[in-house]
């Protein structure tokens, strides 16, 4: 994925990100964010970096998140959820 980071970085950049209504949490790091220039880094430096799903699912819950819809084919990630 390195050889598509460059053109990602270029596209991230030059995107206009506005202030998210609720934290996102993002897979390099699985902590909350609230600040675009924080989600668009994260965004270049996730795509070749570990998914930490298990520590983002554990931090959206200790977050207060509830519910966790699963958008698409399938139920994968419900799956890994409910364990």
């Amino acid at each position: 994925m390195e050889p598509a980071r460059l053109e990602l970085e270029e596209a991230i950049k030059s995107t206009c990100f506005s202030k998210p209504i609720c934290p996102v949490y993002q897979n390099v790091n699985a902590r909350p964010s609230t600040d675009p220039e924080d989600i668009k880094s994260n965004l270049v430096l996730q795509l070749t970096s570990p998914v930490r799903w298990t520590q983002s699912v554990i931090n959206m819950i200790a977050g207060g998140a509830t519910a966790f819809v699963e958008v698409g084919p399938g139920s994968v990630l419900q799956g890994l959820i409910k364990r």
